[in-house]
């Protein structure tokens, strides 16, 4: 399936940075990233992924309830087992469900909404979320760890790099 692909195809992206970069640059502070780490980038986009899992198992995903584990963000084995994981979980998957989605844009807890959604959807929202953060993780990279080699497609959505490799044959 093209989604479970793609999002596996991220996954091993950020596995092979991770097993690149040294430990302490992966939890130094980054001042491009206005002294977050790649570490703390890392985690937060995994932690996206274990919301869909978890909420895939009640029926109900809430990305404002991650757990901001702090053993993801500073130590890199713990962040690469835990890749391994939500690639596991995503490649077990076959199929779609119907899910609902539960948000709250106020401060006030009790005003959430729950929408419709379904895994396919969510699994979507997942990827591009990713990419984004994996774009901002590049940037950081290039401060802190220039030594990491980067697969072409980091951190770029499959829509430009399509985009790019169409306006480049047209130039030819």
């Amino acid at each position: 399936m093209e989604l479970k692909n793609a999002c596996c195809e991220i996954l091993n992206q950020l596995s092979d940075v991770t097993d690149q970069i040294h430990e302490n640059d992966y939890k130094a502070p980054v001042g491009t990233l206005g002294g977050s780490s790649i570490g703390q980038h890392l985690r937060h986009t995994l932690e996206f992924f274990f919301c869909l899992e978890k909420g895939f198992e009640k029926g109900l995903v809430n990305y404002d309830n991650r757990e901001h584990d702090k053993l993801i963000e500073t130590d890199k084995f713990i962040a690469r087992a835990a890749i391994e994981r939500i690639t596991k979980f995503i490649s077990s998957l076959d199929g779609n469900k119907s899910l609902k989605l539960e948000v709250c844009y106020t401060m006030n807890e009790d005003s959430s909404v729950i929408v419709e959604t379904n895994y396919y959807r969510e699994l979507i929202y997942n990827i591009e979320h990713a990419v984004h953060h994996m774009a901002i993780i590049k940037i950081g990279l290039r401060d802190v760890a220039p030594y990491i080699q980067l697969s072409p497609g980091f951190g770029i959505a499959a829509s430009t790099i399509r985009y790019q490799s169409m306006t480049s044959e047209v130039s030819k």
